[in-house]
């Protein structure tokens, strides 16, 4: 039997699907060893294969086959747009995507001008303003925090994830338009689903019987 691979977003997300996989039976004791070096860890039982990875690039793993499953944030789906499945929504890491910015630019947004939106998911920002929204944006690319974009007059709105937002509010902004909600989901490969369509379906099944158990 070959391994079918997983592959997990570092962080919090991971922590949590291992902690669901655990509750299906499906374990993997040497992830959890903080100094561990090794890259690959292996469930000899059911013949899986884990790795952790920066979650931009699960959904690269996913696509290429390199990983048969993988668990993301649904902003990284979106902002990646590779052609995987996405076929399981997990429920936690729940947040929106929004359009923020201070008070006055609500006019700005009304007014169907040229703004400037900056953003670390421009094509999330560019999706919503052209082809929802058709109105002309430059999108400005920021990797570090984006609440300084309006602040320091580089954008007159920002498009970023909205937990509590209470770091919005500590900054002045608040959210002007909620774009979509957001958590962890399951993208599994094309090819991967049709040649290990039982052994994926079984771990999918066991899994939407715990969020099933917990709503």
């Amino acid at each position: 039997m070959r391994y079918l691979t997983l592959a997990l977003a570092k962080g919090r997300l991971a922590k949590k699907t291992l902690a669901l996989l655990e509750q299906i039976g499906i374990t993997c004791e040497e992830m959890k060893d903080p100094d561990t070096r090794k890259l690959i860890f292996t469930n000899e039982e059911y013949k899986i294969k884990f790795f952790l990875s920066k979650a931009s690039d699960v959904p690269t793993y996913v696509e290429y086959g390199a990983a048969d499953i993988g668990v993301v944030g649904k902003d990284t789906i979106l902002e990646e747009g590779r052609s995987i499945y996405e076929v399981m929504d997990l429920g936690f890491g729940k947040c929106r995507m929004c359009v923020c910015g201070p008070e006055k630019a609500k006019e700005t947004l009304k007014k169907n001008e040229i703004i400037r939106v900056a953003s670390k998911y421009p094509n999330i920002a560019k999706d919503y303003f052209q082809n929802k929204k058709n109105q002309t944006v430059e999108i400005i690319k920021l990797n570090g925090s984006v609440e300084l974009g309006p602040i320091v007059d580089l954008a007159d709105v920002i498009v970023d994830i909205v937990e509590t937002g209470s770091t919005l509010r500590e900054n002045g902004l608040e959210v002007l338009e909620e774009i979509c909600p957001l958590s962890a989901r399951v993208v599994v490969n094309r090819v991967s689903l049709k040649m290990e369509h039982d052994r994926i379906r079984s771990i999918l099944t066991g899994l939407n019987k715990l969020i099933s158990e917990d709503k």
